[in-house]
């Protein structure tokens, strides 16, 4: 079962790349971030989180190791994804279940950036589209 989300929220730790062999192909490559989604409301006194969350937040590319190195805690990101239920054993056998978002894509927010720096656009990469 998977529902669509969206969220926005601050990256907690450093992110964890991971690579996976995939037989004779490109092998497949994992980020994982840990993500606190808040839910800021208004008060008097400025904001209160009410009702925020952990979750783990994978996303599946072939940039991933790439991204590894810009995707940093504390960092203020926009997910787009689905949530995922999740089922493990814990070091007891006991059952767990859990419910991570497995990303389409992760925006990064502009707030406490210092600089952006672009690459220059290859012209025959199809994850650049055409300005």
């Amino acid at each position: 079962m998977s529902t669509h989300f969206v969220g926005e929220g601050n990256i907690g730790s450093a992110s964890e790349f991971r690579e996976f062999p995939s037989g004779n192909d490109e092998p497949r490559r994992l980020l994982r971030l840990n993500v606190y989604f808040d839910n800021p409301v208004p008060t008097k006194d400025g904001y209160e989180d009410r009702g925020g969350y952990w979750a783990p937040v994978e996303l599946w590319h072939r940039d991933a190791e790439h991204w590894k190195t810009l995707y940093q805690k504390g960092m203020r990101v926009l997910v787009e994804g689905r949530t995922v239920r999740d089922e493990w054993e814990d070091a007891d056998e006991n059952e767990r279940v859990t419910f991570k978002i497995e990303a389409r894509r992760i925006g990064i927010l502009p707030y406490r950036l210092e600089a952006v720096t672009l690459i220059q656009k290859q012209a025959s990469d199809p994850s650049h589209p055409a300005e």
